[in-house]
């Protein structure tokens, strides 16, 4: 039975503007950033220190041990991995992990890094330093990831955990945040056998570090499910060869390659949460985008891991993973259609359907007085009136010219269009659309927008020449327009791995 999660009043300090500060630390205090808020220092949580890593070196990390743990019964293990220049006890209150434990009844372990605040994370430092990195004395990543010392603190504390406390083995998760992030990647690829599930926000891992020259994996622990959290301007990191679109695709190209995912996934988009549910043979990945948020990771997504994915994976003593039902099902919305300018695809009911004629991105001109000039007064997505009418179930009947049509509505109301005409007759009413009727290729094109926010009150949100439509609340985010382009352009999955050769969808 779940036990009742309790929100505790904080003091704001707004005029912070230091990274974390340390005045937090024991106190009320709470600090907010672009969606980045923390919590009051939670009371239960106790610092430790020990050397857990096999090389005489002392460590520190912060355990949350809820009420309701007595230890008679085993309970699962978090691993909670701060961002860089963070701390353990930073990541706990910047997360809702310790709420969580309380509603669950888990124990949460907060490590700090060794050196700097700063993770062993490979390939990390090949690149120039990092301005936020200057000064710090770091030493260097070691090739060889048996000698990696947070390696294998990590892999000393979920050991040393199991000890202290009666711990579920199959039950063991790892998150990370930014350059904790990282460090749950490399060790997913190395000790990921040791986890049912691993989850993180905002730090996307270097392409060289998944794949060699040739795209083949570089993975020594197989496969595990992963959520790939992807704040939609969260960027890249200094120096980086390639776009950010293509550094998250390939990221969770790496992980549906290893769990055998099947290619299309389940979409669904819950206000600024953008999600795509893939479901693998060996595991399940989550790829998820937030609308408007930076680099760093948001209050509630220890909740969204929880609910949609932790709370339904296990490991079994075989190594394989079991799939049980989760606290919310990952499910695609459903009703839910997609448009991507120049695709004559569309996304409905989370399959791939042809239309007849390619969505246009059309502009709405003004022009009248500007002496020869223009301006751009809207742009919109035009499609098929025919694909708009199978979609909402309506009648549709073309003229034998296809320059004008009637459509009938399940409700009985009755459309007329015509091209070139921005008018559109409803029953003996004209009224205006967003822009001119189109007509391309024996179709008549209609705003989609217009379309379905004005006749069928549904949900429009566009984002980077893609509509996503529903019939609920849903921003359509940056990275989900880049994999729903992808899908209705025909690129589902890549036919290799060697990432630099990866040709981009012209814009």
């Amino acid at each position: 039975m779940e036990n009742k999660v309790f929100l505790r009043a904080g003091t704001p300090n707004d005029a912070n503007r230091e990274y974390l500060p340390e005045a937090i630390k024991g106190s009320d205090m709470v600090v907010n950033e672009n969606g980045n808020n923390s919590q009051p220092y939670p009371e239960r949580l106790v610092e430790c220190t020990g050397t857990l890593a096999g090389d005489g070196l002392t460590d520190r990390w912060y355990e949350y041990v809820p009420s309701s743990y007595d230890g008679s019964k085993p309970v699962p293990l978090v691993v909670s991995n701060h961002g860089g220049l963070m701390t353990g006890w930073g990541q706990a209150i910047y997360t809702s992990w310790t709420m969580l434990a309380d509603r669950e009844g888990f124990i949460c372990v907060f490590p700090d890094a060794h050196q700097a605040r700063i993770w062993q994370v490979e390939g990390m430092f090949d690149r120039p330093t990092p301005d936020f990195f200057a000064g710090l004395d770091l030493a260097p990543v070691p090739k060889d990831y048996r000698k990696n010392h947070d390696l294998n603190f990590l892999k000393g504390l979920i050991e040393a955990m199991q000890e202290k406390y009666n711990i579920d083995k199959g039950r063991i998760y790892m998150q990370g945040m930014s350059a904790g992030n990282l460090m749950t990647g490399q060790f997913c690829r190395y000790y990921g056998d040791m986890l049912a599930g691993a989850a993180g926000s905002g730090g996307p891992t270097q392409l060289e570090m998944l794949f060699t020259p040739e795209g083949a994996l570089k993975n020594t622990a197989g496969p595990l499910p992963v959520w790939q959290a992807r704040p939609e301007t969260n960027g890249t990191p200094p120096d980086t060869a390639y776009s950010e679109m293509l550094l998250n695709r390939f990221n969770r190209f790496y992980w549906m390659q290893l769990n055998e995912c099947e290619k299309l996934p389940r979409i669904s988009i819950v206000g600024e949460n953008n999600f795509a549910f893939y479901t693998g043979a060996k595991g399940d990945v989550v790829y998820h985008d937030i609308k408007n948020r930076d680099h760093g990771q948001t209050l509630d997504e220890a909740f969204l891991y929880w609910d949609y994915f932790f709370s339904g994976l296990r490991r079994n003593p075989d190594g394989s993973i079991e799939k049980t039902e989760t606290r919310l099902p990952r499910t695609g919305d459903a009703f839910a259609v997609a448009f991507a300018a120049g695709s004559d695809n569309a996304w409905f009911h989370n399959e791939i359907v042809p239309m007849p004629v390619p969505a246009v991105k059309w502009q709405k001109l003004k022009y009248h007085g500007l002496n020869g000039g223009q301006k751009v007064r809207g742009e919109y997505i035009c499609v098929p009136l025919r694909f708009l009418a199978w979609v909402c179930s309506a009648e549709y009947h073309p003229a034998a010219d296809t320059l004008t049509a009637e459509l009938v509505l399940k409700d009985g109301r009755h459309l007329q269009f015509a091209r070139g005409s921005i008018g559109c007759v409803i029953d003996n009413d004209l009224r205006s659309m967003y822009c001119e009727a189109l007509h391309r290729g024996g179709e008549l094109l209609v705003s989609a927008e217009w379309f379905c926010r004005y006749l069928l009150n549904l949900q429009v949100s566009a984002c980077d020449d893609v509509l996503y439509i529903t019939d609920h609340f849903s921003t359509l985010s940056a990275n989900m327009a880049d994999l729903i382009r992808e899908l209705l352009y025909g690129k589902i999955f890549p036919e290799n791995f060697r990432y630099l050769e990866y040709k981009e969808i012209p814009r």
